[in-house]
């Protein structure tokens, strides 16, 4: 049995290996996925000297405990919370030695939402069309963790990068996202099209990693009928037809009959991964600025 692993004492909520993702396989129908905040992510695998395509731990809300075999170095980035190596407090948002068998703690966010946990050598779980993420949606890659799961690790960069800290963005007070109306803007009133980037919405505890939902205003819809199923990319806003824009993230599907009255700019999504339910939303159309 090697000892480049680590095994999952508390699983968390939710928490799931995420990478890079797998994009190109849209026409089969399976989503993009990875890592919801990418720059965390990225953050995290820097820190501890990894390549920005090694797989890191998602954690959503409540954190996570690891226990390695063999002494590893971890950062965690992201949201931002309480790390402890045996009991002890560690560093958030830099890199830490783990010894052997010792206890990693990675507790509830004090704000955001998802914290990142990179681990030196990066988690290798078996790749699944070049991807080690774990898709919610299709259920490709490995499932969410489960307390006693054992994550292989790889072997450590040697070329490391000696970053010892780094600045990252506040979880957001409020969600501004920058959005380019269409392409079915036109199956919307004129009210319902300006109430979306005038009125301010909410982040819906129904959020995940699929989607983000609203609450607030409903839009109404103009046209009464429905769309057959067309492609759909991320930060899609679909609307469904309870009038509540949803906002698509990383596992979103990749078709569907609902009518997109705008697409969000990609930079502005990792600010969403960390946005709390009750958090404000609006939405700017880009056209204007």
């Amino acid at each position: 049995m090697t000892d480049r692993a680590l095994s999952v004492v508390r699983s968390g909520a939710l928490t799931t290996v995420q990478d890079l993702g797998r994009p190109g396989h849209a026409h089969l129908g399976v989503p993009r996925s990875g890592a919801l905040d990418g720059p965390a992510a990225a953050l995290a695998n820097r820190l501890v000297g990894n390549r920005p395509e090694a797989a890191v731990l998602e954690t959503t809300l409540n954190g996570c405990a690891v226990r390695p075999r063999s002494t590893v170095t971890v950062a965690v980035t992201g949201a931002p919370c309480h790390v402890s190596v045996d009991g002890r407090p560690a560093a958030w948002g830099a890199p830490v030695r783990v010894p052997a068998g010792a206890l990693l703690t990675v507790g509830t966010a004090v704000s955001g939402l998802r914290s990142y946990v990179a681990v030196s050598g990066g988690i290798t779980v078996e790749p699944v069309l070049g991807s080690r993420s774990t898709d919610l949606l299709s259920g490709l890659g490995p499932a969410p963790l489960t307390d006693g799961a054992v994550l292989p690790l790889g072997t450590p960069n040697s070329l490391h990068t000696h970053v010892d800290t780094a600045p990252q963005p506040a979880p957001p007070a409020e969600l501004v996202l920058r959005v380019t109306p269409g392409p079915r803007d036109d199956w919307f009133t004129p009210e319902a099209v300006r109430a979306f980037t005038s009125r301010t919405f909410q982040v819906s505890s129904a959020s995940n990693r699929i989607g983000l939902r609203t609450e607030g205003p409903a839009l109404e819809r103009r046209l009464k009928g429905e769309l057959p199923s067309e492609g759909m990319v991320l930060g899609a806003v679909q609307v469904p037809p309870d009038g509540r824009p949803v906002v698509f993230l990383a596992d979103h599907p990749t078709t569907g009959g609902y009518p997109v009255i705008g697409v969000v700019r990609q930079t502005d999504l990792p600010a969403a991964a960390q946005a709390v339910p009750g958090t404000p939303v609006r939405f700017i159309d880009v056209r204007r600025r």
